[in-house]
C-alpha cells in the first residue's frame, strides 16, 4: 500500500489495485495482474501511479488521463518508483527494481528509454525517491543516487548479514529532502545528505552522507516513519510460548522512540492485534504514513490498521475510561480551542454523575457551580435529580443566587426540605439567600404552620422575623424580636427607622408597662424627638423629676423646665423663667391661671408694671381672676399703654358678664336647693325598720325588749342610730328638737329624731 494525502492505494495478492478514501471506502478498482502486486508508487500530485507485480509486469498510468506505459520483464519486479514530479513534462521518469535498477525516461518522441543505474548486488527490494535523490536497498546494503549528477554518493552496508534479505527486508523512509531513515533487522540509522566542500571534491561526488544517529532495537524493524524529531517504528516480535516453550510470533508493536547518538529512548509502545499475526513474518508488515495529517497505516496480509498521533481528545478518552474525571475536565478546559470530539459540559455532567454514584454528594454539588455555570435548565435538572436521591441539602449551599436566578419553586422546594428536618439549616438559608429568590408569603405560612406545633421555638421565631423583614412587615418583625429579647432588634430599628415603634409606642399604649425605661426615655426624647418630650413629662408618673430637670436645663429647654419647676412646686421660678426667657405674657398669664395662686399673680403684676405690652396683656386677661383695680392703681401717671381703651372696655364687659353669670347661677342654685329640700323631706317621712337585730347605741343591748308584752320607748334618728328613751342623754337646749349624739360628736351634721316608738 502507498498513501497520498487525498486517498490510499492498496494492492492485493490477486493482482487488484484499489483506491480508498481515508475512511477505507473503495472509490476505484484496477485489474492489473492475475498475481500479487509487489509495489505501488504515486507522484506528489496523486495523479499518476506506478504498479509492479510478481509476473514481471510494470505499469505507469494516469489516474485522470489516458497516459499509460506497459512493460513486461522476464523476472518478477519487486519495486517501482515514479518521479515525485512526474506530472511535469520534463520529469517523466520512473525506476524499477529487480536484479537491476533501471531508469526509464520518456524521450522527445514519446518513447521510453531505459538505462541501468545499478546491478550485480542481488535483487533490489526497496526504492524511495525524494526530490533529486533515489535511495534503494539490495542484498548488500543501501545506496543513494544523485539524479542531478547521476552519481552514487554513498553505500550504507547492512549490519546483520545472517538475516535473509527477503525475509527481513530493508525499510526506507525520507524524513525530508536530505534525511534518510534506514531500518534493517534490529538496526536503525538516520543519515543526512550534505554538500561536500569544494576543496574536498577532487574526483569525489559533490555530496556525501553522514550517519547522525544509529541504534539497535529490541525487535525486528518492519517499517518506520518520522514523527517530528521522533521515530515511529513498526516491529516484528517473537517470543517464547509459556506453554510449549517454543519461539512463536507475537503481536506486532508500534513504538515511538526518541533517537539519541548511540541509543534511543522509548516514548510509548502499543501491541497491535491483527488477524493471523501468529502466522505472519517480518516481511508481511509494512508501515506507510501521510505527512499532512500525521496518520500512520500498518499493513498486514489481512488488516490495515490506522494509527494517529494522540491528541487531547484521545487523552481525554483515556482519562474518562480510567474514570479520572477531574483530570479529564481540566485537560478539556486547557485545550478547549483544539478539542473536537469532547465538550467541557458533557465531561462535567459525567463527572457529576460519577460523584453521585460514588455517594460524594457534597463534592458533586460543589462541582455544579463550575460545570453548570449560568445554564438554568441544567441547574433545575440537577436539583430535581438531587431531590430524587434525597440530597437536596447537599446542593442547597451551591445554588446560584444572582446571574442566573432559578425558578422560585426550586428555592422553595429546598427550604421546605430543611423546614421539615433541620430548623438551624433553614434559618441559615433564610439569612444567606436574598428574599426575592422565593415566594415569601408561601414560606411565611409554612413557618407559621410549624410554629403551631412548637410555638416557643426560638429558631423558627427568629427566622419568621427575618422573613417579615424581607416582606417589609417591620412591625411584625419588631414584635418577635422584642419577645425574644434579641439583640438584632436595635439593628432593625436603625436600619428601617422604626423609632416610632419603640418605647414611644409602648408608652402611648400603657403609661406604666415600660416605667423602668422612663428615665432613659427622657434623654432619648431630648436627643431625638423633643416635640414628644413635654407630653411625656406631663403623662409619666414614673420619671425622676430631678433627672429630667437636669437634662432640660443642660439643653436650655425652657418650656420643659417651666413645667418641671411647676410640678416640683417651684411655681415662682417657673413664672420668672417664662417672663425672662420667653418674654411671653400670654404664656405667663396662662401659667398663672393654671396654678390659681394669688402670689403668682402679684409677681406677674410686679414684673409687668413697667412694660406697657405686658400691661395690655394683663388687662385683657386678668379680669376674671384678679381684681383689675390692683393693676390699674399701680400704673404710673403718663405711661402710654397700647390699646388701653379696648382693654378697659373688655374689663367692663368681663365684669358685666360675671355679674350676669352670678345671677344666673343664683337662680339655678335656689331652684336646685328647693328641689333637693323637697326630696329630703319625702325621704325623711318614710318609715324605718326596727327589728331584733338593732341595738341601742348607748347601752348596746337589743333595741326591742325580749318580752313584747312589756312597755318600751325607742328613739330613732334619721341617721339610723337608735336609742332607748331612758338611755338618751337629756338635752341642755331649750329647743324640743333632739340630735344624735354620735353624729354630732363626729360633726356629721344634725341628726334629728324621726320617730319615737312607745308601747
Amino acid at each position: 500500500m502507498t498513501v497520498h494525502e487525498k486517498f490510499l492505494a492498496l494492492g492485493t495478492h490477486y493482482g487488484k489495485v484499489y483506491l480508498l478514501d481515508v475512511q477505507g471506502n473503495i472509490t476505484q478498482k484496477f485489474d492489473v495482474s492475475p498475481v500479487k502486486i509487489n509495489q505501488i508508487s504515486l507522484d506528489e500530485s496523486g495523479e499518476h501511479m506506478g504498479v509492479c507485480s510478481e509476473d514481471g509486469k510494470v505499469q505507469v498510468f494516469g489516474l485522470y488521463s489516458a497516459e499509460e506505459f506497459h512493460e513486461m520483464f522476464d523476472c518478477p519486479i519487486k519495486i517501482v518508483a515514479v518521479h515525485p514530479q512526474f506530472v511535469r513534462s520534463h520529469f517523466k521518469q520512473f525506476v524499477t527494481g529487480g536484479k537491476k535498477l533501471l531508469l526509464y525516461e520518456r524521450s522527445w518522441m514519446n518513447r521510453w528509454k531505459p538505462s541501468v543505474l545499478h546491478e550485480g548486488e542481488g535483487n533490489i527490494r526497496n526504492i524511495k525517491w525524494r526530490g533529486h535523490l533515489i535511495a534503494w536497498a539490495n542484498n548488500m546494503g543501501v545506496k543513494i543516487l544523485d539524479m542531478i549528477s547521476k552519481q552514487r554518493i554513498t553505500n550504507v552496508p547492512r549490519d546483520d548479514i545472517s538475516l535473509r534479505p527477503d525475509m527481513y527486508p530493508c525499510s526506507l523512509c525520507w524524513k525530508d529532502n536530505l534525511t534518510l531513515i534506514i531500518g534493517w533487522g534490529n538496526s536503525v540509522k538516520i543519515c543526512s545528505v550534505k554538500e561536500r566542500h569544494a576543496s574536498e571534491m577532487r574526483d569525489l561526488p559533490n555530496r556525501y552522507v553522514e550517519i547522525v544517529f544509529q541504534f539497535d532495537t529490541e525487535f525486528y524493524v518492519s517499517g518506520l516513519a518520522p514523527l517530528c524529531d521522533q521515530l515511529v517504528i513498526l516491529s516484528y516480535v517473537k517470543e517464547i510460548s509459556e506453554k510449549t516453550e517454543v519461539e512463536c510470533c507475537a503481536r506486532p508493536r508500534l513504538d515511538i522512540v526518541q533517537p539519541l547518538p548511540e541509543s534511543c529512548e522509548e516514548i510509548s509502545s502499543d501491541a497491535l492485534t491483527v488477524r493471523g499475526f501468529q502466522e505472519n513474518e517480518c516481511r508481511d508488515y509494512h508501515l506507510e504514513y501521510s505527512e499532512g495529517e500525521s496518520l500512520f497505516y500498518i499493513i498486514s496480509p489481512r488488516d490495515v490498521v490506522v494509527a494517529k498521533e494522540r491528541d487531547q481528545d484521545d487523552h481525554i478518552d483515556w482519562l474518562l475510561e480510567k474514570k479520572k474525571y477531574e483530570e479529564a475536565l481540566m485537560a478539556a478546559e486547557i485545550s478547549q480551542k483544539t478539542i473536537k470530539k469532547h465538550k467541557i459540559l458533557d465531561i462535567g455532567l459525567a463527572y457529576i454523575n460519577h460523584l453521585v454514584e460514588k455517594g460524594e454528594y457534597d463534592l458533586a454539588a460543589r462541582k455544579c457551580q463550575k460545570i453548570l455555570g449560568k445554564n438554568t435548565e441544567l441547574w433545575e435538572f440537577e436539583v430535581y435529580k438531587f431531590k430524587e436521591i434525597g440530597q437536596l441539602k447537599a446542593i442547597s449551599r451551591y445554588l446560584p443566587r444572582r446571574d442566573p436566578v432559578l425558578k422560585p419553586l426550586i428555592y422553595e422546594m429546598v427550604l421546605h426540605e430543611f423546614l421539615e428536618s433541620d430548623y438551624e439549616g433553614f434559618a441559615t438559608l433564610i439569612k444567606e439567600w436574598p428574599g426575592d429568590l422565593y415566594n415569601n408569603t408561601i414560606i411565611v405560612q409554612a413557618v407559621v404552620d410549624h410554629l403551631k406545633k412548637d410555638p416557643q421555638n426560638r429558631t423558627l421565631l427568629q427566622t419568621l422575623a427575618e422573613l417579615y423583614t424581607y416582606d417589609q412587615r417591620y412591625g411584625r418583625a419588631l414584635e418577635i424580636y422584642l419577645t425574644l429579647r434579641h439583640k438584632d432588634v436595635f439593628q432593625l430599628i436603625h436600619k428601617h427607622n422604626l423609632f416610632s415603634s419603640y418605647l414611644h409606642k409602648l408608652f402611648k399604649r400603657d403609661h406604666h408597662k415600660g416605667q423602668r425605661y422612663h428615665e432613659k426615655q427622657i434623654s432619648l426624647y431630648a436627643e431625638y424627638d423633643r416635640p414628644n418630650l413635654l407630653p411625656f413629662l406631663r403623662d409619666s408618673t414614673h420619671c425622676p423629676l430631678e433627672k429630667a430637670l437636669e437634662i432640660c436645663q443642660q439643653r436650655n429647654f425652657v418650656e420643659e423646665t417651666v413645667y418641671l419647676l411647676s410640678r416640683m412646686g417651684n411655681s415662682r421660678s417657673a413664672l420668672k423663667m417664662i417672663m425672662e426667657e420667653l418674654q411671653d405674657v400670654d404664656k405667663a398669664i396662662e401659667f398663672a391661671k393654671e396654678q390659681d395662686d394669688g402670689e403668682l399673680w402679684e409677681d406677674l403684676i410686679l414684673y409687668s408694671i413697667d412694660k406697657p405690652p405686658f400691661i395690655t396683656g394683663l388687662l385683657n386677661n386678668i379680669g376674671t381672676h384678679v381684681d383689675p383695680i390692683l393693676l390699674i392703681h399701680r400704673i404710673k401717671e403718663g405711661m402710654e399703654i397700647p390699646n388701653l381703651r379696648d382693654s378697659l372696655v373688655k374689663i367692663l364687659q368681663d365684669y358685666n358678664l360675671q355679674i350676669l353669670l352670678r345671677e344666673g347661677c343664683k337662680k339655678i342654685l335656689v331652684a336646685d336647693s328647693l328641689s333637693l329640700l323637697k326630696k329630703m323631706h319625702r325621704t325623711q317621712m318614710k318609715g324605718v325598720l326596727v327589728d331584733e337585730e338593732n341595738i341601742c347605741e348607748s347601752c348596746l343591748s337589743p333595741i326591742l325588749p325580749s318580752d313584747a308584752s312589756k312597755s318600751f320607748s325607742v328613739v330613732v334618728f334619721h341617721c339610723r342610730h337608735m336609742f332607748h328613751r331612758e338611755c338618751l342623754p337629756v338635752s341642755n337646749t331649750v329647743s324640743s328638737v333632739q340630735f344624735c349624739n354620735i353624729c354630732s360628736a363626729k360633726h356629721r351634721g344634725p341628726g334629728s329624731a324621726v320617730l319615737e316608738m312607745k308601747k
